[in-house]
């Protein structure tokens, strides 16, 4: 393969990096499975999208909600209120339980924008030809917010809620109610017909043992990794790795390619991840020009590498314990073919 680096050092002019993202086959075809989910309607109350840190379940979010809102344009055109999907970021609010006021104040912001400005369910007055807008109960108490919430959704027509960080439910709740804390999401979904798509770490695996009811309405998908030891995976990953680098002023004229290999190493093939290492590399680059010590310098170090492995193997194990694993432990392979 032809190498073509460059050691100009290109401004730093494209606007916000940090925030271009592609969409790449991995999401592509968990969108798929994820659709064909939501037509269970009642029979998936909760989707559980578990995969590894680092692998794009926050982007995969943002297109799950997009993919819904292009699917309803035609409904959207004609009713400007209609909110098909919302997503929202489970907080993490350093309260010693999981904090539902927080929650439902964020469901309402995207629902409904600033809570002292709301735009749910207005109407017109057939006596008086005025606009009207329906007064529901007091929102400083949490049953009011519980209540204003299913107003919302019912108001705005909304069938999906994609939860971000869904993990902070379970972490920030003693163990003994968990039940509970996916019991107020399952009365959610009855009260007001949504179904929650709960993107996560693995962690979010242990709620089908809850309970059989939980267990029986609820579908797992696993968002994973590309593998190495898969050629499928290794051809997406290395177009992600070419669409990535092409979008980062000081990348894009690098031939990163003929580093596909340490990339995927080093980043496990997870795609949100290699974004990450591409951001500080692109940084790197325009600030002291390539060469494979700046390379370096942006990979992950082995002993972050090694963490990351660990989580996911286990993570593996227990979600999907049918697929192969050629990454030891012991001996990850963070650097491969960079001398």
């Amino acid at each position: 393969m032809n190498t073509q680096i460059s050691n100009s050092q290109p401004a730093l002019n494209a606007p916000n990096i940090r925030g271009q993202r592609i969409r790449h086959t991995r999401i592509a075809s968990t969108i798929d499975e994820c659709r064909l989910m939501l037509a269970a309607g009642d029979n998936a109350n909760l989707l559980l999208l578990c995969g590894p840190t680092g692998v794009g379940k926050s982007t995969l979010g943002d297109f799950l909600v997009e993919t819904e809102l292009k699917d309803q344009a035609a409904v959207l055109s004609e009713n400007p209120g209609y909110v098909p999907a919302i997503r929202v970021e489970a907080p993490a609010s350093g309260e010693r339980d999981f904090s539902w006021r927080l929650f439902y104040q964020r469901m309402l912001d995207a629902l409904e924008g600033e809570l002292d400005a709301p735009r749910t369910a207005y109407g017109i007055d057939p006596a008086t030809g005025k606009v009207v807008r329906p007064v529901g109960p007091q929102t400083n108490r949490l049953s009011g917010l519980r209540t204003a919430v299913e107003r919302s959704l019912r108001n705005r027509g909304t069938r999906i809620v994609v939860v971000d960080e869904a993990a902070h439910m379970m972490r920030q709740c003693h163990p003994s109610r968990l039940v509970e804390q996916f019991n107020t999401l399952k009365s959610l979904s009855n009260e007001s017909h949504v179904q929650w798509i709960l993107l996560g770490s693995y962690d979010l695996f242990e709620l089908v043992s809850l309970s059989a009811q939980l267990a029986r309405r609820t579908h797992v998908i696993h968002f994973g990794r590309y593998r190495e030891d898969d050629e499928d995976d290794v051809r997406a990953f290395c177009s992600c790795l070419s669409k990535l680098g092409k979008q980062m002023p000081a990348l894009k004229n690098l031939d990163l390619l003929q580093y596909a290999d340490a990339f995927q190493q080093n980043t496990l093939g997870c795609v949100g991840t290699l974004r990450t290492v591409l951001v500080r590399l692109n940084l790197l680059v325009a600030e002291k020009g390539w060469s494979e010590d700046v390379l370096r310098k942006a990979l992950l170090t082995e002993a972050q590498t090694e963490q990351i492995l660990r989580e996911i193997v286990e993570g593996e194990e227990r979600i999907a314990p049918g697929l192969k694993r050629n990454l030891a432990v012991q001996q990850p392979k963070s650097e491969r073919r960079i001398a």
